[in-house]
């Protein structure tokens, strides 16, 4: 019996399908990687760099690059195109000297802030009073 074979497509920002292909499942989340850096279009505007600058999704995760398909769980299953859609995500890595960003601090104007401060203070009493009856 020979190693199980997964059809996958790749698609970009822009939801362009791309790297459309059969793979083995011994291939590696770098290997993919490598293989759509390649294969990436010219004329599109945002463009990986290297193998660095993408992440690949699957059902909401990020795969691991030194992970193989079977090791990620990729598995086509009762899919009825017969294949799947891997999401592609272009994040250049940042360099040392880029700026370093602060956490948002968010400031809700007064009464919105008394709303939920009245709230969190209203809440828990009727979650008692549903408890006593």
């Amino acid at each position: 019996m020979g190693e199980e074979l997964i059809e996958l497509k790749f698609r970009i920002y822009d939801g362009t399908d791309i790297a459309h292909s059969t793979y083995a499942s011994s291939m590696t989340v770098a290997n993919l990687k490598q293989k759509i850096v390649a294969e990436w279009p010219r004329d599109k505007t945002i463009t990986p760099k290297s193998v660095k600058d993408l992440k690949l999704i699957h059902a909401g995760k990020v795969l691991e690059n030194n992970k193989t398909l079977a090791d990620s769980r990729i598995t086509i299953g009762d899919l009825p195109a017969g294949f799947i859609i891997m999401h592609v995500v272009v994040q250049p890595a940042t360099g040392k000297n880029k700026t370093v960003t602060r956490p948002l601090r968010l400031t809700l104007p007064l009464p919105i802030s008394l709303s939920l401060s009245i709230l969190s203070f209203i809440l828990p009493k009727q979650r008692r009073g549903l408890k006593d009856s």
